[in-house]
């Protein structure tokens, strides 16, 4: 197979009136490994009447790795100013330009810029294509060693731990695995925080600096990663997650039986509401439920 050609690019759209609209083209960058980059990414880059960057700079870092030169124009297209900018970009769309938009890794609008862009370009009824490239969510994934046939991509959690802990316990019982993204700096709280609503058994897996020299995949349950994170990471963070098991599928001990029927409590349940619910998911008795909170509620009162 040949070198792509930049006439080889997705054309722009004729209309039924006979105008020609523009097209935008979401292009997936490097997640790490510049050598990754999709072939089709530098013609895009070069053919582009407007390229879209997250961060302007490392643009020219990525042209230039790549040997390339964008001849369009170049506007950032970042958190802050993408709902003010989106307007602007869907004007050059409908006057017939072809929009690039690239972030700083993976593919927009995964946690990154671009979900308003592609749906006011729709709502104009414009081209939307893509140039497929890496993504740190199925990259995570495959390397987890966690099952893979069905997921959920998380995003970001939020960074109040309250808040953090109210949208854990949302997928408590989620039993498709589960991706998230996350920063070094916060990654022990979020661990712990996966420990706490989860369990400290539920298995996970650390991916850092994914494709980069340094990439390292940490797996192991919950409460070990979150005592091996405390001691401090570095590097751009996924983590893969276990989906809850099979209801009746484990043999859950008491601890664990009051552990989740406090999670259910903590959420505004009641507690012979969240009792039946937790017998329900482990296929036991109530009674067993209800005896393994009174005990604990005992065992609390009387002290050390």
């Amino acid at each position: 197979m040949g070198p792509f050609r930049s006439d080889e690019l997705v054309g722009r759209c004729p209309c039924e009136d006979g105008t020609v609209t523009g097209i935008l083209v979401l292009a997936g960058t490097p997640i790490g490994d510049i050598s990754d980059a999709p072939p089709r990414l530098a013609a895009e880059l070069t053919g582009a009447d407007v390229v879209a960057a997250e961060d302007t700079r490392r643009l020219r870092r990525l042209t230039q790795a790549l040997g390339v030169q964008t001849t369009g124009r170049v506007v950032s297209y970042f958190e802050g100013n993408e709902a003010a900018r989106t307007p602007e970009l869907v004007e050059a769309l409908v006057g017939g330009a072809r929009v690039l938009l690239v972030t700083d890794a993976g593919m927009p609008s995964v946690s990154d810029p671009g979900y308003r862009l592609v749906a006011a370009a729709v709502e104009k009824d414009i081209k939307v294509t893509a140039v497929p490239g890496p993504s740190a969510v199925l990259t995570a994934l495959a390397l987890s060693g966690l099952p893979v046939d069905r997921f959920c991509f998380e995003g970001f959690l939020p960074r109040k731990a309250g808040e953090r802990l109210s949208r854990l316990r949302e997928v408590a019982e989620e039993r498709r695995t589960l991706v998230y993204f996350e920063a070094p700096h916060r990654l022990d709280d979020t661990l712990a925080a996966m420990a706490e609503v989860f369990g400290t058994q539920r298995r996970a897996a650390v991916c850092r600096e994914l494709t980069k020299t340094y990439e390292e995949v940490k797996r192991g349950p919950l409460g070990e990663l979150a005592a091996w994170a405390a001691e401090g990471v570095r590097g751009e963070i996924t983590v893969v997650v276990e989906g809850a098991p099979e209801k009746g599928a484990e043999e859950l001990d008491a601890g664990e039986l009051v552990r989740r029927v406090q999670v259910r409590e903590e959420a505004g349940e009641r507690r012979k509401e969240a009792i039946a619910a937790v017998a329900a998911e482990a296929g036991i008795p109530k009674r067993d439920v209800f005896d393994a909170v009174v005990a604990a509620k005992n065992a609390a009162r009387s002290g050390p």
